[in-house]
């Protein structure tokens, strides 16, 4: 099955209805930050942590999740795409910026409907009880160039083990209501456009973080 991409139409024309829902810091909530340099990165909408909390609650006995980042500033998300689109220009210089700006949004979304500028996605994995990563086929990150396309969530000739990771991943997650973008198995969201888009909801419930600020 083909699945859309963040910057194609019938994701990114979708509306928002902005609900105001402010952030929650998930190391509240008992789960574990991956990258503690980022404090800001640890915040969601408060709907998505409760129902992280809750999934995490139904993961396996010995495995928790780790999270790498939730909310992502407007100018953070930028210099990922000024830098992944460099990289891809340097791979397919026959291609135009229309195709390249869609190649892009495979790995990072643009700035208009981005989940993590929204607070409304995660980058998470699964560990165990001493804080160690399991495995899960590539690293976070692992951009379709560098993973030779294993960081799709339902990538061929995966391990036992990282499909089995990924399985229970979803399991959990997918009981509360998120969605994974499938080019990335660590993304996973709710309320913004690609969860309007999965689960066929009329209007994305989380704009851009900052501007819902303002308007609260």
């Amino acid at each position: 099955m083909t699945h859309p991409l963040l910057a194609d139409p019938e994701v990114s024309e979708l509306p928002v209805r902005e609900c105001g829902e402010s952030l929650v810091d998930l190391r509240d909530l008992g789960i574990l930050c991956m990258n503690p340099d980022d404090v800001a990165g640890m915040r969601v909408r408060s709907t998505l942590g409760a129902r992280l909390s809750e999934a995490q609650r139904a993961l396996p006995s010995g495995i928790r999740f780790g999270v790498a980042q939730g909310h992502r500033s407007p100018e953070s998300q930028n210099a990922i795409i000024a830098d992944y689109t460099a990289t891809l220009r340097r791979l397919h210089p026959e291609k135009g910026e229309a195709e390249i700006a869609r190649l892009s949004s495979r790995f990072v979304a643009p700035i208009a409907v981005a989940p993590h500028v929204a607070g409304a996605a995660v980058d998470l994995t699964l560990v165990d009880d001493k804080g160690d990563r399991l495995w899960m086929g590539t690293e976070i990150d692992a951009t379709p160039e560098q993973s030779d396309g294993a960081c799709y969530f339902d990538a061929p000739g995966l391990d036992p083990d990282a499909r089995r990771h990924r399985t229970i991943m979803a399991d959990a997650l997918g009981a509360q209501g998120l969605v994974n973008y499938p080019t990335e198995w660590w993304h996973w969201s709710y309320g913004d456009r690609y969860w309007a888009y999965a689960t066929s909801a009329p209007y994305a419930l989380y704009g851009p973080w900052p501007a819902a600020e303002a308007a609260a």
